[in-house]
């Protein structure tokens, strides 16, 4: 099963015919280089993407240059949804390694019918999660100190690896650069620098110049106080069964917007 189709099934009963139809929605196959833009701010994408290997970001721009990391994107993830939707992309979306992912047009047609049931479920449960990770990124900007910040993240990326299968190995490395995590905390590299400097000599992290091991996973989570509830993964108890009814979107959904 390949990693979106894995993520999707985690929190929906999507039966054969729910599984084909993801499949064929997202049947093409791109290749992208690192550093590459698969959507740019302001634009409406022809395609929507998910991707399948690689690490990617979606971020914005300040007027100064700098760059805000708002989410990573990891296997399993759709990269822009919310531009299928809106008909724009509301920020950009770069590859941060190179990637590999799936694509399917996107139809101009907007009285498309909404997905069946299952699969509008476990979308839906996609944007919960995006709102969710969202929240929390601000609660750590506003309240946590850098380095339970910068631990806090990297705790969450491997949760979100490790239930689509991936980032077990006991020496996985995290393929992130410094610049890129200073961009996510809203920290200078020179500060950035430090809190990594702190983590190592603490034992927490090993870090290389675009790379992050975490030797003991448990006690990086101790020290960042990180707890997996938000991420609504199987065992959580905030997990969507215990949600209640999904509400019911007024309006039509397109039937692309699956990615």
């Amino acid at each position: 099963m390949n990693p979106f189709l894995r993520k999707l099934a985690l929190r929906a009963d999507l039966d054969e015919a729910d599984m084909a139809a993801l499949d064929a929605a997202t049947s093409a196959t791109a290749q992208v280089e690192a550093g590459r833009d698969l959507v740019s701010e302001g634009e409406r994408p022809d395609a929507a993407y998910v991707i399948l290997q690689g690490f990617a970001c979606r971020y914005k721009l300040v007027p100064d240059g700098g760059r805000s990391i708002l989410a990573y994107l990891v296997p399993g993830d759709g990269c822009d949804l919310h531009a299928s939707l809106l008909n724009r992309a509301i920020h950009s979306v770069a590859t941060l390694t190179p990637c590999t992912g799936r694509l399917r047009a996107l139809p101009d047609d907007q009285g498309a019918r909404r997905p069946p049931a299952q699969i509008y479920r476990a979308l839906w449960w996609s944007f919960l999660v995006d709102e969710a990770v969202l929240q929390e990124w601000l609660v750590g900007v506003g309240r946590r100190s850098a380095d339970r910040q910068v631990a806090h993240i990297i705790c969450e990326l491997f949760a979100r690896l490790n239930a689509v299968g991936l980032g077990l190995e006991p020496d996985y490395r995290l393929p992130l650069a410094q610049s890129e995590l200073a961009d996510t905390a809203g920290l200078s590299n020179v500060h950035l620098s430090r809190v990594l400097s702190d983590l190592r000599r603490a034992g927490l992290i090993e870090s290389g110049r675009k790379s992050v091991r975490v030797p003991n996973l448990k006690r990086l989570q101790d020290f960042s106080g990180f707890t997996p509830d938000y991420l609504l993964l199987p065992g959580s108890t905030q997990a969507p069964e215990a949600l209640g009814a999904l509400p019911q979107m007024t309006g039509q959904v397109r039937a692309a917007s699956g990615p």
